[in-house]
């Protein structure tokens, strides 16, 4: 059964402080909806609970991206369209490129938003382990200022993160220090285009004398967060790149994931093609000795 509009509120700010005010005066209350992507599916689902809603959609503040010489900021309220069209991620993080084109249809795209794919903290969201391997930072505000944290600290549980309740995501940066990398992105679905993904897999790499010099590694819909494979990227670290070393990182990979059995998939599946995932990303790598 639908919502009832009735039973909502819906207020529209038209600057962020005005915005991190009503933040501030009712911690908890309010829940921001910019372009309401994942609000209006609940919504037309009738799984929305009653609640104030505030319109984050159209603050400037949060729709700009800015460059420097060591990182780039992106406005949480920027959307996949926008990151698409963005030279310097096209060219610098083309991970995030990829991801954002594989986020529902164009329509999806020209809506919803890179911060609304955080906070609303699905495991499946094809940024994140995105975001995972180019060790990004969040810069959350409020009404009493705003901190900068690790996007890797951000989730704590399914659904839950550190977000405070008169808190907004405002941006995200990522350091520009990936020359000589080589990246990966895998999104396996039940079709090519507009699914919710059944195993995600993130990865850059840089190869020196054959042997993997650094490497980090992400997985999404394999736990009830998005993860970082460090245990995995312990495993590979330094190490010469031959069948062997593809064996042991399989086994670590597959002690440190949570998969489940769910409507889209099995556990079992989810750790047999992340797996694999794993080995075509390392069979990429320039003076990989890796068996097929």
């Amino acid at each position: 059964m639908r919502s009832n509009p009735a039973d909502y509120e819906l207020a529209a700010p038209g600057t962020l402080q005005e915005v991190l005010t009503l933040y501030g005066s009712e911690p908890g209350s309010w829940l921001p909806i910019a372009g309401g992507t994942d609000v209006m599916v609940l919504y037309a689902a009738g799984k929305l609970l009653a609640r104030k809603l505030v319109s984050i959609g159209n603050l400037r503040e949060l729709r700009c991206i800015e460059v420097t010489s060591s990182e780039v900021r992106i406005g949480a309220g920027c959307t996949y369209t926008d990151l698409r069209q963005h030279s310097v991620i096209a060219n610098e993080f083309p991970l995030l490129v990829q991801a954002a084109a594989w986020t529902g249809g164009i329509a999806n795209q020209n809506r919803g938003t890179l911060g609304g794919n955080i906070a609303n903290a699905s495991p499946a969201g094809d940024s994140l382990p995105v975001l995972l391997v180019y060790d990004a930072d969040l810069i959350l505000i409020s009404a009493r200022g705003e901190r900068r944290l690790p996007y890797r600290t951000f989730h704590t549980g399914y659904k839950k993160t550190l977000l405070d309740p008169d808190e907004l995501i405002h941006s995200i940066c990522i350091r520009r220090n990936l020359d000589g990398y080589i990246s990966y992105a895998k999104k396996v679905g039940a079709r090519n285009a507009q699914a919710i993904s059944k195993v995600f897999l993130a990865a850059v790499a840089r190869v020196s004398n054959a042997t993997v010099a650094d490497v980090r590694l992400a997985a999404g819909s394999v736990g009830p967060i998005p993860i970082r494979l460090r245990r995995t990227e312990i495993a590979l670290a330094g190490q010469p790149m031959n069948t062997s070393l593809l064996e042991t990182a399989r086994q670590v990979m597959a002690e440190e994931i949570q998969p489940i059995d769910d409507i889209r998939s099995t556990a079992r599946y989810r750790t047999t093609v992340l797996q694999n995932l794993l080995g075509e990303f390392l069979r990429g790598l320039p003076g990989a000795r890796i068996a097929s």
